[in-house]
């Protein structure tokens, strides 16, 4: 039985749910814990590392996306404290999305001969671009625009900055009591990805992927490297519970964060 959600984006990035929205929504989904881990960014209500918001217990988390030798990962920091360094670092991360979101739309704007309804603020990412599209008189839906015109290697993909590994790890450090590799089945690299843990205090064992995968990597590595199991949805609609963790997991989690 799922207990905490540690894996629940918001407005904040590119999800659906507010901290207002988040307790009706956990609730819903019989949690009593959802971690708030938004993209490259922390967020501006949650003061403390962990706060109870309307009866649920809410952990600031955040996703930052690195460099690694093993390709592009993202790394999942809990029970976040602000630093200079890290407020700094994605402060620029958010400029840089800004920027980068402006130049996506303006391609595809050319390219389709349509106007895009996208507000270029922290936060902005590809999921609202292609929510415009959508939304647009262009003969595209949300999964089209991404298939065709702005996924990876389509022609109005612009690419965003992102730190190395290690700058990301010791930024999330020591700004985090917990830090864990993101989702590893979702790496071309799955191996690699994983022996990335060496480094880490935990990895995201539960996660919906939408598809069987074989556990035993991530098993293995949570023993070779003595790993915290975390696990969530990476929900980005209101749906939660989807994955996560069980009483006994989130009881070790809790030790860290």
């Amino acid at each position: 039985m799922v207990v905490a959600d540690l894996h629940v984006h918001t407005t904040n990035s590119d999800g659906s749910l507010t901290l207002e929205t988040i307790p009706d929504a956990a609730r819903a989904a019989d949690v009593g814990t959802v971690a708030v881990t938004d993209h490259d960014r922390v967020h501006p209500d949650l003061r403390t590392p962990v706060a109870v918001v309307d009866g649920i217990t809410v952990v600031h988390g955040i996703e930052l996306r690195v460099d690694s030798p093993a390709g592009k990962v993202d790394l999942l920091g809990y029970g976040v404290e602000r630093t200079d360094e890290l407020v700094a670092e994605v402060d620029r991360l958010q400029e840089n999305r800004i920027e980068r979101a402006r130049a996506i739309v303006d391609c595809v704007e050319d390219r389709l001969d349509v106007s895009l309804d996208v507000t270029f603020e922290p936060g902005v990412g590809r999921p609202h671009i292609a929510r415009a599209v959508a939304d647009s008189d262009a003969d595209y839906g949300y999964d089209d625009a991404f298939a065709d015109l702005i996924g990876d290697d389509c022609p109005c993909y612009v690419a965003r900055d992102i730190v190395d590994f290690e700058r990301g790890r010791d930024l999330l450090a020591d700004a985090c009591g917990l830090v864990a590799l993101a989702h590893p089945f979702r790496y071309d690299d799955v191996e690699g990805a994983l022996a990335l843990c060496d480094s880490l205090d935990g990895v995201e064992r539960h996660y919906d992927y939408g598809r069987e995968v074989d556990p035993r990597p991530v098993e293995r590595a949570v023993e070779r490297y003595d790993l915290v199991v975390t696990g969530g949805s990476d929900a980005h609609d209101e749906v939660l519970g989807r994955a996560g963790l069980d009483r006994d997991e989130y009881h070790r989690f809790r030790s860290y964060v």
